[in-house]
């Protein structure tokens, strides 16, 4: 009967979903400094690349891989950074556009490691791995009525949902805590915030590492979870798709970054019949949303609103009861 309802297609799109939100809370860290990073992407290949490299060459446990893309994205971020304190608006985001074009054609260049821009196959998998290891365990996934196939596409999807989770409640205290204040008076005025004893070199290269942290983690799990990875997968286009996330969605909350990434995920694979167009759409998107919607659809408004309609609905229903 599960089996019946769990589509391995769905799971999939599902899995994707929840590697871009971790993409679109990555952009969203350092606009919430006020810096414009579109190098998102180039971080994402070398989280890739990393892991990649390290499962297969050096035969790295996947988890450690991972953990180790990341980190390495993150050293870089932090490199990167430091040099860029010095740029702000249009041309950080420029500077940090050609570091991610300089990565991907360092990856079609590098051919005894990264073969180049034919890609690296043959990537662990973590939903093969978990497979393996319940199957040595004596589970078998037809005791819950599911195939093999099904029951690898939800485990990937729950390791992906509880990694989500803890992301965005991470974030969340993070903003409520001093270091999302430093960010949030940065971005409002970053002079105001240095004569109040803000040290402004440090939250920046803070907020930069932290989203080239995220970018990374998320480019070392997309690798684990495709078993494919070419430069092409990190390239312009993915550093606009990422940037669209937080354009669109909204980039003042956590859920405007949530949504944006859920909502431009599911988009090309409805609308997958006019998949060439996707880039003109996707153009189209940003030119309206950048004249009659700036902030993005969800914002700080929209979200004082949903509490006030949640706590108005909650205050009908406790009086209800009461009469």
């Amino acid at each position: 009967m599960l089996g019946e309802l769990i589509n391995p297609y769905y799971l999939q799109v599902g899995s994707f979903i929840l590697i871009n939100i971790i993409l679109g809370l990555s952009i969203y860290v350092t606009l919430s400094s006020g810096q414009l990073s579109l190098g998102n992407a180039g971080f994402m290949g070398i989280g890739a690349y990393t892991s990649a490299i390290l499962t297969i060459h050096y035969d790295v446990p996947i988890i450690l891989g991972i953990i180790a893309g990341a980190v390495v994205a993150g050293i870089v971020g932090i490199l990167i950074g430091i040099p860029s304190l010095r740029l702000t608006g249009v041309y950080l985001a420029i500077a940090t556009l050609g570091f991610g074009e300089v990565i991907r054609v360092f990856f079609v260049n590098w051919e005894s490691v990264t073969n180049g821009a034919i890609g690296i196959s043959g990537i662990p998998q973590i939903g093969r791995e978990l497979f393996r290891i319940f199957r040595e365990a004596g589970f078998d996934p037809s005791t819950l009525g599911l195939r093999n196939n099904q029951f690898v596409y939800l485990l990937v999807l729950i390791i992906l949902l509880v990694i989500n989770l803890f992301l965005i409640c991470f974030l969340i205290r993070q903003n409520k805590s001093r270091v999302g204040r430093a960010f949030a008076s940065i971005k409002m005025d970053e002079k105001a915030a240095e004569a109040m004893g803000i040290n402004i070199t440090y939250y920046k290269v803070l907020s930069f590492a932290q989203g080239a942290v995220l970018s990374g983690f998320a480019g070392a799990l997309f690798a684990h979870v495709m078993g494919f990875i070419s430069p092409a997968d990190f390239s312009y286009h993915r550093a606009v798709e990422i940037l669209i996330f937080a354009i669109f969605g909204g980039s003042d909350v956590i859920w405007g970054a949530v949504f944006g990434a859920t909502f431009m995920t599911i988009m090309p694979e409805a609308l997958r019949f006019i998949s060439e167009y996707r880039y003109i759409i996707y153009g189209l998107i940003l030119i309206f949303m950048m004249a009659f919607r700036p902030q993005g659809l969800i914002d700080v408004s929209t979200m004082q609103w949903f509490k006030k309609s949640k706590k108005g609905a909650a205050h009908g229903t406790g009086n209800q009861k009461h009469i």
